[in-house]
């Protein structure tokens, strides 16, 4: 078993296809976007006879410590493995002393349960106090009819989206023009006050387009009412799935977001799509009663579908300094309210 440095888009992409458990943050044009934003990228393969895991690192470099991070990943062609495991392991602890890191940060796509979690302990993993990307999302399998579809959706949700198709001043524009891209901005930042979350920059969204549009891997949807758009999403399509990553919307009682997903997940399935992904939500727990995702949550959950646990986010330290970071990063979440 080895590890070696994967510089062929074609030979990674066509890995990942092959696995079961992926998502867009492991795509090779997720580290082209990374690069478009000023971070070092590398993509490395465990190969044993084959290729059969591989590793997308990315060196994120902030003020209070600079880590290694693994998106979504590693993705194995099997089973994960406690051999592969520690193969990739000793790998990024070598990268991460030649980069002068403080940590290794994996976001790991292994379903949450003692197994898994075990596995990373005995390596030496904790808890991080962050987590970067979704560990609980939404899934939609859409392998099946429409008219299935639309049967295994919330009765309200079915309602809704019926009402707005018949509605001849709603419209679902898509695009990935420059025009798009500002109404979606118009709306974002209203967005995040909403729902309570940091808006990503506008470079962030400028760049994304940019990454994923040279491969037709992207779409902006906008949903207009009487030429107003009150909702907007940026979809992500790769491997067979569609990722609804990010999104956004004005309070109204007009049910434009309702067929703007709808018109989302006919897309996805006219691209031969089997998943769509919803992205995060948080669970439905009394603990979560007042989060300010919830009732975005229970908007995904109306199409249908099911919940997916992963592990959570784990990081390796690697020095000392390790802990300054895990304090105030702990400290971070609690004034954010996550």
């Amino acid at each position: 078993m080895e590890t070696k440095e994967i510089k062929n888009k074609e030979e990674w992409e066509n890995f990942l296809f092959k696995c079961k458990e992926k998502t867009f943050c492991h795509s090779w044009n997720w580290g082209e976007f990374n690069i478009l934003m000023g971070d070092s990228v590398w993509r490395f393969g465990v190969f044993d006879n084959e290729l059969i895991a591989v590793f997308q690192v990315i060196k994120i470099k902030a003020r209070r410590g600079n880590f290694l991070f693994i998106p979504h990943g590693p993705i194995f062609l099997n089973n994960p493995s406690k051999e592969i495991m520690e193969k990739v392991l000793t790998f990024l602890k070598e990268l991460g002393k030649k980069e002068n890191v403080v940590f290794i940060r994996m976001g790991s796509l292994m379903l949450k349960n003692k197994e898994n979690n075990d596995l990373f302990k005995n390596l030496g993993f904790i808890n991080s106090p962050m987590h970067m990307h979704p560990e609980i999302t939404w899934e939609l399998d859409l392998t099946v009819s429409e008219e299935e579809l639309l049967k295994n959706m919330r009765k309200t949700t079915r309602y809704l989206v019926r009402q707005a198709e018949k509605n001849k001043d709603i419209k679902i524009v898509k695009s990935i023009d420059e025009k798009e891209l500002k109404n979606f901005e118009k709306i974002y930042e209203e967005t995040a006050k909403r729902h309570s979350f940091v808006p990503f920059s506008k470079d962030y969204l400028i760049n994304e387009l940019k990454a994923f549009s040279k491969d037709n891997q992207v779409l902006i949807f906008s949903g207009e009412y009487k030429g107003e758009v009150l909702s907007s999403a940026i979809i992500i399509f790769h491997s067979n799935q569609a990722f609804y990553h990010q999104g956004a919307s004005l309070a109204s009682k007009i049910p434009v977001s309702y067929l703007l997903q709808w018109e989302i997940i006919k897309e996805a399935k006219k691209r031969g799509c089997k998943k769509y992904n919803f992205w995060g939500i948080v669970p439905d727990t009394k603990e979560n009663e007042n989060h300010p995702w919830k009732g975005l949550s229970l908007f995904k959950k109306g199409f249908g579908g099911y919940e997916k646990d992963y592990l959570r986010t784990k990081d390796y330290p690697l020095n000392l300094r390790y802990w300054l970071v895990y304090i105030f990063e702990q400290l971070r979440k609690k004034k954010r309210n996550l």
